[in-house]
């Protein structure tokens, strides 16, 4: 069985993204598309000046050769579900854990709030709630009824998902049948207009995302560290590194 898989039917299973750095473009509709589908709050221009900015995805830019030839590049940068994750081990309290799919899971209502995981996250994308969340009108309309709405003073993130894996999961058991290929799909890789998203099982060769990861493009956020993320990025353009 491949490393942190969970075994289903006749398939291991480990969950992972593929984000191709040539398709990005910055749009950000997978930010806002991560906003609607988890009640992710908005805090305001005030709150993000003071590093309280509340994203389960961030868009980071950067700017490639000099004026007036500059190129402008872009990295969505979200939770690298790691193998090997230094959160997991500080939590005092055991809120955060790994999946047998090999996600970092957060259980919310036994977070304390004492931010270690998020200090010992190398990649800062886990984002503490400051304040109780609110929807201004007319948002709390359009709130997912399958995603808790997390309370202040917990540590949230992204979760490929999971109310949508387990969906599909779900559905797929009681038809007597395995997911297919494609079927899953997180909110962020449903929105993206260029395609710059691919979501499925690293576990399974024969799997779209399996065959990109293995591209001679192909890389992992800070992978000196030994964290092992599922999020695997496709360098993009030929000066890019």
């Amino acid at each position: 069985m491949a490393k942190d898989a969970k075994h289903y039917g006749e398939k291991d299973i480990r969950w992972g993204m593929i984000v191709d750095l040539d398709r990005c473009t910055g749009c950000q509709a997978c930010l806002v598309a991560c906003h609607a589908e988890n009640n992710v709050p908005i805090v305001g221009e005030e709150e993000a000046i003071y590093g309280r900015s509340m994203h389960w995805i961030r868009i980071e830019r950067y700017w490639e050769g000099e004026y007036p030839n500059v190129k402008a590049r872009f990295m969505p940068v979200l939770c690298q579900q790691c193998s090997e994750a230094p959160c997991e081990a500080v939590c005092p309290v055991f809120a955060t854990y790994h999946s047998p799919e090999g996600l970092n899971a957060v259980i919310y209502n036994r977070c304390i709030g004492t931010r270690f995981c998020g200090s010992a996250c190398p990649y800062k994308v886990r984002m503490f709630n400051w304040f109780r969340p609110e929807f201004p009108e007319p948002l709390e309309e359009q709130l997912n009824p399958d995603v808790s709405v997390r309370e202040r003073g917990v540590i949230e993130k992204c979760s490929f998902c999971i109310q949508r894996i387990r969906r599909v999961e779900n559905d797929a058991k009681a038809q007597g049948r395995e997911p297919v290929e494609g079927e899953i799909q997180p909110a962020c890789v449903q929105t993206c207009p260029s395609s710059a998203l691919v979501f499925g099982n690293l576990a399974d060769p024969e799997s779209y995302a399996s065959q990109r990861a293995r591209s001679h493009r192909s890389f992992r956020l800070l992978d000196e560290l030994g964290t092992d993320p599922a999020v695997i990025y496709l360098k993009g353009g030929e000066t890019n590194v």
